[in-house]
């Protein structure tokens, strides 16, 4: 399965992919393309070394998001993409991206949602919130996109113990280690493997031998 991966800052979780195809626990995949929405961002790199195609496309350099739209719509189909992972993306994709990847497009969330989600809640904000209000449990999320932020369909979590010393940042770290970048491959090889059912906007994981996400 080929996919393409957008990204907006260091690249962990693009790393962590990478690593998982290299060792071959995620197998049957490719990256053919990896988006970024800043210049700055150090997943470029990371791409480069890998002799990933790497392109910037950021919303503040199109005239409305119309014009955005279309350009990462004209950029995700002409890489070739099947599957497109958002893997610490900042920017809310548009309709017509949507609704051409309709449950083709995973998100990985640093918290277990429905806690700590929804527009704004990016970085180390969900980390915060989490200690604010005193919360035990936390983790991070793989789910399907749709228009909204973070609304569409859970394919799967993790969870860790928030422990009594926690910082937002020690946290945050934590999740990203033992949780992000432990499901994001997972989920990936789901559905390059054909086990993803999608049904009244719910996630099944099936034994069936289909190649692509099935959604009834």
């Amino acid at each position: 399965m080929n996919i393409a991966v957008l990204v907006s800052g260091g690249g962990t979780n693009l790393q962590a992919i990478m690593d998982r195809i290299h060792d071959q626990t995620l197998h049957g995949v490719r990256i053919v393309s990896v988006i970024s929405s800043s210049h700055t961002a150090y997943a470029l790199e990371r791409a480069r070394k890998h002799n990933i195609p790497s392109r910037v496309i950021s919303k503040k350099e199109y005239p409305d998001l119309d014009a955005y739209d279309g350009a990462m719509l004209e950029a995700l189909t002409g890489s070739g993409a099947e599957l497109v992972v958002l893997a610490g993306f900042l920017s809310l994709l548009g309709p017509k991206v949507v609704k051409h990847f309709s449950n083709r497009i995973i998100n990985i969330h640093p918290a277990l949602i429905p806690s700590f989600c929804g527009h704004g809640m990016y970085g180390i904000r969900p980390h915060e919130a989490a200690i604010k209000k005193g919360v035990k449990i936390s983790g991070a999320t793989v789910h399907f996109v749709n228009e909204h932020y973070d609304e569409g369909p859970i394919l799967l979590q993790k969870s860790i113990d928030v422990l009594e010393d926690d910082t937002p940042e020690s946290l945050q770290l934590r999740i990203m280690n033992e949780c992000e970048q432990v499901i994001l491959p997972q989920a990936i090889q789901l559905i390059a493997d054909g086990q993803v059912c999608i049904e009244d906007n719910r996630t099944y994981i099936t034994k069936n031998e289909d190649r692509t996400v099935r959604s009834k």
